[in-house]
């Protein structure tokens, strides 16, 4: 039975997309670790590990106390009244005991950092880390603003990266911090998009969005504008890290193709196009920025 439980969770809540802030914490960790030799490699291969393994149980905390907070609004909506405590396939009590399990593991694989690298942030911050990218879930109940949560919820992934490989590189160093301001900005962007699907859903449940607040134009606006915002901080993480050259330019222009390419697909598509903005083009958008700068920092 643990066994098919997992299996429906990992169906429900996707694995597949850690890919949207898991590229961000590797690059982060990356430019953390500063110039790493013959010598280094080992421990931070090591490190590494451990952020990948805590971002993957992190999510899944995450995700999972959203779809536990959710589940009575998730049944009377026809998109997500399949998911597996809505729909009752799986009970609450199933679902938070796995939360758990999972936050703990965050904790104790945390502590390992101290453990292994005398750092004892990670362990310090892994809790308010769980409550803060748990916290998006309950704030479409009071503001219009819940994207610009969720934002936040995924720019903490490369800061937490950097604190668990180096935390002073955070202090003597700009480009995560805009970096981090780019992912928030992108992720509302396009979780705007997004809630286009649910607008008369949020304004008959009295949940609050953007769609639901501003109606599909202002909605796309708002969603374009936050888009700009975030390409604009991406051009400054290009600008003020040393170790980014034509090869980061390179993901930094087609990323702002392919935001251009995602408004485009709403534009001409609308409802329609929603899957394909919404996963495929913002996955390449990741995978594009995390893949050539990590290229970059190594060369």
């Amino acid at each position: 039975p643990m066994l098919a439980a997992a299996r429906l969770i990992a169906s429900d809540i996707k694995l597949s997309h850690s890919i949207f802030a898991l590229p961000f914490a590797v690059l982060a960790s990356f430019l953390a670790a500063g110039t790493l030799d013959a010598s280094t490699w080992r421990p931070f291969a090591g490190a590494l590990a451990l952020v990948v393994v805590c971002m993957v149980l992190a999510r899944t905390w995450a995700m999972l106390f959203n779809r536990l907070a959710d589940r009575r609004f998730d049944a009377g909506n026809a998109r997500t009244s399949r998911r597996v405590f809505a729909s009752g396939r799986l009970d609450a009590r199933t679902g938070w005991a796995v939360a758990g399990v999972c936050a703990a593991a965050f904790v104790g694989f945390a502590s390992l950092f101290l453990v292994f690298f005398d750092n004892p942030w990670p362990l310090r911050l892994s809790v308010p880390v769980l409550a803060w990218i748990a916290f998006y879930s309950l704030t479409k109940r009071f503001t219009a603003l819940c994207h610009v949560f969720l934002g936040g919820a995924l720019a903490a992934s490369p800061l937490a990266a950097a604190i668990a490989v180096n935390p002073s590189f955070l202090s003597s160093s700009a480009t995560l911090w805009w970096l981090a301001g780019f992912v928030l900005c992108w992720v509302a962007g396009f979780d705007v998009i997004y809630a286009l699907a649910d607008q008369a859903f949020d304004r008959g449940a009295g949940l609050s969005s953007i769609p639901a607040r501003l109606g599909t134009r202002g909605a796309l606006w708002a969603s374009r504008g936050l888009h700009m915002a975030g390409y604009g901080c991406l051009m400054m993480a290009l600008r003020s890290e040393p170790r980014f050259s034509w090869l980061f330019g390179v993901a930094v222009a087609l990323v702002g193709g392919l935001l251009a390419l995602e408004h485009a697909i709403v534009a001409k598509r609308g409802e329609a196009g929603l899957d394909m903005a919404f996963f495929t083009v913002n996955g390449v958008v990741s995978c594009v920025l995390g893949l050539l700068g990590v290229a970059d920092t190594l060369w």
